[in-house]
């Protein structure tokens, strides 16, 4: 089963920047769908940036746009999101999740990932 290591997160005030970073472990990202999505207590998970190494297509939220990029390290097996003009609606739990291995496009679709991780909190201040 895949090991996911998600660091990056934090408290910040809005208009900051965080960069979040996702390891993972037992499976390959280099020829992999991934993805960030983000929880907020009560609400449904909500896909954020995905990204298709096979296609090379990515996905970003209409909230995020223009603010977030979603890149990876295939020497590292990392996936990242740095976040710029971080705004107080994007506060959430923030984790990453690799998509079933017949995957070809980004997409952001829930049911299309297999592997999650546990998490990393973001939080903007204003």
């Amino acid at each position: 089963q895949p090991q996911f290591v998600e660091s990056g997160g934090g408290l910040v005030l809005a208009g900051g920047s965080l960069t979040l970073s996702c390891a993972v472990s037992g499976v390959t990202l280099d020829n992999s769908v991934i993805a960030w999505f983000r929880q907020v207590l009560g609400k449904e998970d909500e896909g954020v940036s995905c990204l298709s190494n096979r296609d090379n297509s990515e996905w970003y939220s209409d909230s995020v746009k223009g603010r977030f990029t979603i890149s990876r390290d295939n020497a590292k097996n990392t996936v990242y999101l740095p976040m710029n003009s971080l705004k107080p609606e994007v506060t959430a739990l923030y984790y990453c999740a690799v998509a079933r291995a017949t995957s070809v496009q980004a997409t952001c679709a829930t049911e299309t990932y297999v592997h999650w991780g546990q998490g990393t909190q973001v939080t903007v201040s204003s």
